[in-house]
């Protein structure tokens, strides 16, 4: 008994729930607030102790807890504390002036809320020295702002953002008063100072500036018939479009999202110049080609636009997503899939891909719930195959996305996604109860799921087109378990001569659509280096000039013309010697090719050109007279291919003789 309700706060107080900061700022304070013996004493604690603590987690968090406390001592908070708080809020130190602008705001929206809650006026504890006073922390904010004072700090930011969310969701009398237009260039400065911040916060920063935006927009922007000023939304719509063609990525990003966070009304009428805007962002130019995060945000703009201005398949394409515009809207979302950007920092494409996925995924599960007949088969066979393609590349990451896409998509039943090709066949390979579990995260569980996919012929080239990334990729666990999963497809299909034939026909087509395309020829190369050597074409191999491996040699040929990519060029050695083993003339113009690359200008490739050759010359020992076979080994074996390329010709030539080759000339420049 010498703490009252000391075993009810112990209970829920204890070692391992206050240990989370988060759940004891949040949750527990409030539990214990509840006793009315710690009400004030706790409110008191966080007004004197925490919100002008050092960290700046802390603060924040501190106000959090005073806005989900005020209810239990609304006079108290309005009377006291707020008074307290204000003088605070202007003050000279900068962690007190943070945290108390900050516990104003929220205390003001939880004063609000409560008021409306029991159908008072949101002015119900507020007195005129309590609104003057949240004026002036504007006023001193606009004045500490204009004067570059504070404006790199992203604390600073972020605390403008939130007041301003704040007081808007607070729906306070300031309707038609200046300090309106005050928030609204707070908020676009903000937006135009992201390049000033650490990566890190601008995402904070971003997503604040964003909800304050909404929040303003929502309270202050529209009149009693639900419509926006005229003039205001042609000066915000025109000025935030403008924007997205600024030279600074960061500033197309900041101002990509304020379109998305706009509301309907301010959106009505101009739908197609903010669409039109916002897929200038995402066309890659010479100029902004690194802008991968102005892609990635325009992207989920656009989403956003779509659910806020909602469906109408007969309405005005300034107004509504409709059969005039549906089809523009896909091209763009379509055209982030295939973004493949890299600089310094890697596949910065793959934040373009993630978005895009997304994108298609929320704007068909809207139409698909409003008007599905918007959605064409063609559209819809371009999505599922993208995903496709998406679910059977190397990063784990944008292969799980996918395919969590995929599948949203597939058993989406609200009503069913229509068109989706091969419906049946994928809902056995991917049942509904595995939805949920499958991990595609891990290789050895989405490898061998979506290489069944290469059955349906819908699917069969993007589905080729990601796993040749993949089998012919670096990472490890990714190549073993792709690699497998595909011999044992090939397998299969050993004994169906059109499946195989299809296949060989898809794979010379992925293979002639990405010549020179280095991030797809490169692993292609490697991947049929690898699926010559393991026979999956050897129903081929006795048939005279099949035009499979014809096709296949003039592609690889084409594809290491004037290459000096070390890896490129060692892998098509590889396929030139997989080759040997078809009938026909294709034997004379592989020996040719290889003797060839015996005199490349890279000793490396002579080197591993001679290595390979001799590998082959063992294992496909029927390619000449034994006697014959065994010299040429010999030859390989006992020169030196890294000596003087006249040196090295020379052998070259009695291999080209002994082999009935004819010798390579030298060609004048």
């Amino acid at each position: 008994g010498t703490f009252p309700h000391g075993i009810d706060i112990l209970t829920a107080a204890d070692y391992f729930a206050v240990g989370n900061r988060v759940n004891c700022y949040l949750t527990i304070s409030v539990y214990i607030a509840g006793f009315p013996e710690y009400t004030q004493p706790m409110i008191d604690h966080l007004v004197n102790m925490k919100i002008n603590h050092w960290d700046s987690v802390i603060r924040e968090l501190s106000t959090k807890a005073l806005h989900n406390i005020t209810p239990r001592a609304p006079e108290y908070m309005a009377n006291v504390v707020l008074p307290r708080l204000l003088p605070l809020s202007v003050g000279s130190d900068l962690h007190t002036r943070h945290g108390a602008i900050l516990a104003c705001a929220e205390i003001t929206h939880a004063l609000c809320k409560l008021a409306q809650e029991n159908n008072r006026s949101v002015t119900y504890y507020f007195n005129e020295k309590s609104l003057e006073g949240l004026k002036q922390i504007h006023q001193e904010v606009c004045s500490q702002h204009k004067s570059g004072y504070l404006s790199c700090c992203q604390t600073y930011f972020l605390t403008v953002c939130t007041l301003i969310e704040k007081l808007s969701l607070s729906k306070m009398p300031f309707r038609g008063d200046p300090i309106i237009g005050g928030w609204q260039w707070l908020i676009n400065d903000s937006l135009r100072h992201l390049t000033l911040v650490s990566s890190a916060a601008r995402q904070h920063i971003k997503e604040s500036a964003v909800s304050a935006l909404a929040a303003l927009c929502e309270e202050f922007y529209i009149n009693q018939r639900g419509e926006a000023d005229p003039a205001l939304q042609d000066e915000l719509v025109t000025q935030y479009v403008s924007e997205l063609q600024n030279t600074e990525e960061m500033i197309r990003c900041g101002f990509s999202r304020a379109l998305g966070a706009l509301p309907r009304f301010l959106l009505k009428g101009r739908l197609q110049q903010v669409l039109e805007g916002l897929k200038r962002v995402t066309t890659i130019s010479p100029e902004d080609v690194s802008f991968a995060e102005a892609r990635r945000d325009a992207l989920i703009a656009i989403a956003k636009v779509c659910q806020t201005v909602g469906v109408k398949g007969d309405g005005s394409q300034q107004e509504y997503v409709c059969r005039d515009n549906v089809d523009q809207i896909y091209a763009t979302l379509l055209t982030g899939v295939t973004d493949y950007t890299t600089d310094s920092r890697g596949d910065v494409g793959g934040w373009v891909r993630e978005a895009a996925m997304t994108s298609l995924m929320e704007v068909t599960l809207l139409l698909v719930q409003n008007e599905a007949e918007l959605i064409n088969a063609n559209i819809c066979k371009q999505i599922m195959c993208w995903l496709a393609q998406q679910s059977a590349e190397k990063i784990d990451k944008f292969r799980a996305h996918a395919g969590s896409v995929f599948l949203t998509l597939l058993h989406f039943d609200h009503p069913p996604v229509p068109h989706i090709p091969h419906r049946e066949e994928l809902e056995r390979i991917f049942p509904r109860s595995e939805k949920e579990t499958l991990n595609w995260n891990a290789a050895s569980e989405a490898f061998p799921r979506i290489t069944q996919l290469l059955g349906l012929p819908a699917y069969q080239y993007h589905v080729l087109l990601g796993l040749s990334v993949s089998v012919g990729g670096l990472t490890e666990t990714t190549l073993r378990y792709s690699a497998q999963s595909l011999f044992d497809y090939m397998k299969k299909i050993q004994s169906e001569p059109r499946a195989l034939g299809s296949f060989c026909e898809t794979l010379l087509k992925v293979f002639e659509d990405n010549l020179r395309n280095d991030r797809v020829s490169v692993p292609l190369l490697t991947m049929l280096d690898q699926m010559l050597a393991n026979g999956c074409f050897d129903m081929f191999t006795e048939q005279e000039n099949h035009p499979f491996p014809v096709k296949l040699f003039t592609l690889c040929k084409e594809e290491i013309k004037r290459s000096k990519d070390i890896r490129k060029l060692r892998s098509s050695t590889g396929v030139f010697c997989g080759l040997i083993q078809f009938q026909g003339d294709m034997r004379e113009k592989v020996f040719f090719q290889l003797f060839l690359l015996l005199c490349h200008p890279f000793p490396i490739i002579r080197k591993t050109t001679a290595s390979q050759v001799y590998e082959m010359l063992l294992t496909y020992g029927d390619v000449g007279d034994p006697g014959i076979v065994e010299q040429a080994m010999a030859i390989l074996s006992d020169t030196n291919w890294e000596a003087e390329l006249p040196v090295v010709r020379e052998r070259r030539n009695c291999l080209c003789d002994l082999l009935k080759v004819p010798r390579p000339q030298l060609v004048a420049k």
